[in-house]
């Protein structure tokens, strides 16, 4: 078995709700186990190519006996089944399951990057990464003085 933390993010319609269906839906994978989750975190748009209403986040962590991109797969297909639409890069969503660390793996692939190159930078995943892992280090992965907790005034713990 291997943990992984995911980034969970949804502001189309009942986001919260949305939210908790994915944490059901990842706890009802094979070989897979719901360890903890964040607090959930209203955030602020961010690098969004339209106005858009505000996010929820939340991040998990999971043991699992699912490969990475077995991971990734399910992560898609959830959030397909909750009604995601990719249309537009960073468009307003009904679900985002983002896998941002996977324990001991790491990938440079377009596909999959491990970690996710987005971490260090995004408040939204920092703060709730923060109370899953707060010495800083989750998995090996040294967040503790990453530049994204300095934009940190556009969200609010719920």
């Amino acid at each position: 078995m291997s943990r992984a933390v995911l980034g969970l993010g949804a502001n189309l319609g009942d986001a919260a709700g949305t939210l908790r269906a994915a944490i059901d839906a990842l706890a009802r994978l094979p070989g897979t186990r719901v360890e903890n989750v964040s607090s959930l975190w209203q955030t602020a748009p961010f690098d969004v190519p339209d106005a858009q209403p505000d996010y929820k986040n939340c991040c998990v962590l999971l043991e699992t006996s699912l490969s990475p991109r077995a991971l990734l797969g399910a992560c898609l297909g959830i959030e397909a089944a909750l009604g995601r639409v990719r249309r537009v890069r960073h468009g307003a969503r009904a679900a985002d399951l983002d896998l941002l660390l996977y324990e001991g793996e790491t990938s440079a692939d377009p596909e999959l990057t491990l970690p996710h190159p987005g971490i260090l930078a995004r408040a939204f995943v920092l703060l709730p990464l923060s109370e899953l892992f707060p010495e800083g280090f989750a998995l090996g992965f040294d967040f503790r003085n990453a530049p994204g907790f300095a934009d940190a005034s556009g969200c609010k713990k719920l």
